[in-house]
C-alpha cells in the first residue's frame, strides 16, 4: 500500500482534528479515497499522538448530501498555490492557521467566508 504525506503537528492543541476514518465517514467515501486525497494534496494531515488526523475546519456541510460534508471549495486550490510557491505541508498549514488581522481571523477561517478568494490571492502573492 502506498503511503500518504503527514507532517508534524503544527496546529494549536485547541484546533479540532478528525481521524482518517472519521473523515471518510464524514465525506461518505472509503478511507482509501481519503488517503488518495492526501497524496493528491487535496487535503493536508498532521500526526497527533502518533495518529494521522485532518483539521475539521477543512470541511463544510454538503447541501446536496444531507448529513454529509465536503471539502471547502477553495482548499485544494489554496494548497496547490502554496505548494507551487515552495511551501512544505507544515509551512502551508502554519500559514493557513496563523492569525491575520486583515482577515476575519486566520486564512483557514476566511475560507468559510466571502474572503476565500482573497486568501488564495494572498497565497499567490507569497510565491512571487
Amino acid at each position: 500500500m502506498s503511503t500518504f504525506p503527514v507532517c508534524d503537528d503544527v496546529l494549536s492543541e485547541t484546533d479540532e482534528v478528525l481521524t482518517l476514518p472519521d473523515v471518510a465517514e464524514l465525506l461518505g467515501v472509503p478511507v482509501t479515497r481519503v488517503h488518495q486525497m492526501l497524496r493528491d494534496d487535496l487535503l493536508l494531515a498532521v500526526r497527533r499522538d502518533k495518529i494521522a488526523v485532518i483539521p475539521s475546519t477543512f470541511f463544510v456541510a454538503d447541501e446536496e448530501n444531507v448529513g454529509k460534508q465536503r471539502v471547502l471549495k477553495q482548499l485544494p486550490g489554496l494548497i496547490a498555490v502554496l505548494r507551487d510557491g515552495g511551501y512544505s505541508h507544515a509551512e502551508a498549514l502554519r500559514w493557513m492557521y496563523e492569525e491575520d488581522p486583515s482577515l476575519p481571523g486566520r486564512p483557514v477561517d476566511a475560507l468559510h467566508t466571502h474572503s476565500a478568494r482573497e486568501v488564495v490571492r494572498r497565497a499567490q502573492a507569497l510565491a512571487l
